[in-house]
């Protein structure tokens, strides 16, 4: 299942003028960051430990630049945005839901690394004002990223310890609503949350009889539940 892609458009590395244009953006990032948000982040991840050292001073002074007023100083990073797409190579990013996994798909045939990582903070720049900052917010994150591309990163954007599922990240206070087991009953107060979050915590515990290989994982989705529904 589709649940976030960034269409975009790049000059060819042997063209004189560097440009780029957006295409389709399909980015829901409610609540924050969202789908839409962690599969940018993800695009910044990739690609931001290939620019040179001195891009990145320049890159995260353009996230500010963007996060405040939304719009697109021109050029940057030697790069100019325009609106038609005509002589341009086309690129797709997209993340996909597979059962309850998120799983990102990047295409790094066409573009620079430099393209790809304008692409995404151009796009964050489209988003509403209070939205926006949430995934400029995680743009940052993703700047600093050595890592894998796979679960760990997806945590790590999101800003939790845990709980990196479809369900978590579309829906964190229905998916922290099911670990605590409190779907049932009317909507839980923070005394019934406080009580689910101690009830499960020990079953949880391997005193208790959990398996030690699970017990660590559990106790770290109950407690970023707590945290969801107690902020």
């Amino acid at each position: 299942m589709l649940l976030a892609e960034v269409e975009a458009f790049y000059s060819r590395p042997i063209a004189p003028t560097r440009r780029l244009a957006l295409g389709d953006l399909d980015l829901p990032c409610d609540p924050a960051p969202g789908y839409g948000g962690l599969l940018l982040g993800a695009v910044v991840a990739r690609f931001a430990r290939e620019l040179h050292a001195d891009d990145h001073d320049e890159i995260a002074a353009l996230i500010s630049h963007l996060d405040r007023v939304g719009q697109v100083p021109q050029p940057r990073l030697r790069h100019r945005l325009q609106l038609d797409s005509v002589g341009l190579q086309r690129c797709v990013h997209q993340l996909h839901g597979e059962g309850d996994e998120l799983r990102i798909e990047l295409d790094e045939g066409n573009g620079s690394p430099t393209q790809h990582v304008l692409c995404a903070l151009y796009a964050a720049a489209t988003l509403p004002d209070g939205t926006r900052t949430a995934v400029m917010t995680t743009l940052r994150r993703a700047m600093g990223w050595r890592g894998g591309m796979g679960d760990a990163l997806i945590t790590h954007l999101s800003g939790r310890v845990s709980g990196m599922s479809v369900t978590a990240v579309g829906d964190p206070v229905a998916w922290a609503i099911g670990i605590l087991d409190l779907r049932s009953g009317p909507v839980p107060t923070r005394k019934d949350v406080q009580r689910a979050f101690r009830d499960r915590l020990r079953d949880a515990h391997p005193d208790h009889g959990a398996a030690d290989d699970h017990a660590a994982q559990r106790i770290a989705e109950l407690s970023e539940a707590r945290r969801i529904l107690l902020g």
